[in-house]
């Protein structure tokens, strides 16, 4: 039941996305409504799903590359609602959503069933470290959307030509202090999911630190965010380079998370890719 349930709001995140997608072509408020109670509908069951998983697996359930997509996906629709709750900014969906489907999608394309814990993973530290880097990631998540809508917007005043997005998106202004928000409780949050995995390696492996693929790609991730937080507080970066590196910086997330998983095999990697 619990893998049907995660499996299933892959339907209600695509409807929803959908939605979000109709509301920035058409801006129609029931299209965003919609949108928004798709989501919540499917987060609420995504959520439901990983505390009946939890209950039958005995172990928080982000340990494998199935569950990971999976909870990706959950975090990442809890960080956009929570910003469209803070900013009212409904389009942002169209851009937000589509990546929470992609997630889950992948994720329901994989089994799903319970495995035996790995000895290294038995450890307190799993949730914290997790769930640090994840919600982490969403929050990068929603300042990638942020920043493709910056850069469509900066175009449509460019080129002077108004188009039909230019209605929908907000100003430069609101856009760029989304991303500077997303930067200020990403940033942390990575932070911290490091130093939890560092700690937790410690005692598993017996090393803070071993220059294993993912840590590498970790530490480059966080350099990147370090120097757009440095950047944007000494030397004033913003608007469409900060916009710029919001995208990158998540590309290099997406490459930490899925890439080095399937290409640079080593401590972190998913034994293969049934999750």
């Amino acid at each position: 039941m619990h893998t049907i349930l995660l499996k299933v709001t892959a339907l209600f995140y695509l409807v929803g996305a959908l939605a979000y997608l109709h509301f920035i072509f058409t801006l129609n408020e029931r299209s965003a409504k919609l949108g928004r109670m798709l989501l919540l509908i499917g987060v609420i069951l995504h959520g439901a799903g990983f505390v009946s998983r939890y209950f039958v697996a005995g172990y928080t359930p982000i340990t494998s590359l199935f569950e990971s997509l999976s909870f990706s996906a959950f975090a990442i629709v809890c960080v956009f609602l929570a910003f469209e709750l803070r900013y009212h900014l409904r389009v942002l969906g169209a851009f937000v959503a589509p990546l929470a489907f992609a997630f889950n999608l992948f994720a329901a394309l994989l089994p799903g069933e319970v495995r035996a814990l790995a000895p290294a993973l038995n450890s307190n530290w799993l949730p914290v470290h997790v769930m640090l880097l994840f919600f982490g990631n969403a929050v990068f998540a929603v300042a990638f959307g942020a920043g493709i809508m910056y850069l469509l917007m900066e175009r449509e005043l460019k080129t002077k030509k108004m188009g039909a997005i230019f209605k929908r998106l907000p100003s430069l202004n609101v856009l760029d202090d989304i991303n500077y928000r997303c930067l200020t409780i990403g940033f942390p949050l990575l932070t911290l999911g490091i130093i939890t995995g560092s700690i937790w390696a410690e005692y598993a492996w017996g090393s803070y630190w071993s220059w294993d693929p993912k840590e590498v790609w970790s530490l480059i991730t966080w350099l990147l965010y370090a120097a757009l937080l440095h950047g944007r507080m000494t030397v004033g970066w913003r608007g469409r380079k900060a916009a710029i590196l919001a995208i990158v910086g998540f590309c290099a997330i997406l490459f930490t998370f899925l890439g080095v998983n399937l290409l640079l095999p080593g401590l972190h990697t998913y034994s293969n890719l049934s999750g």
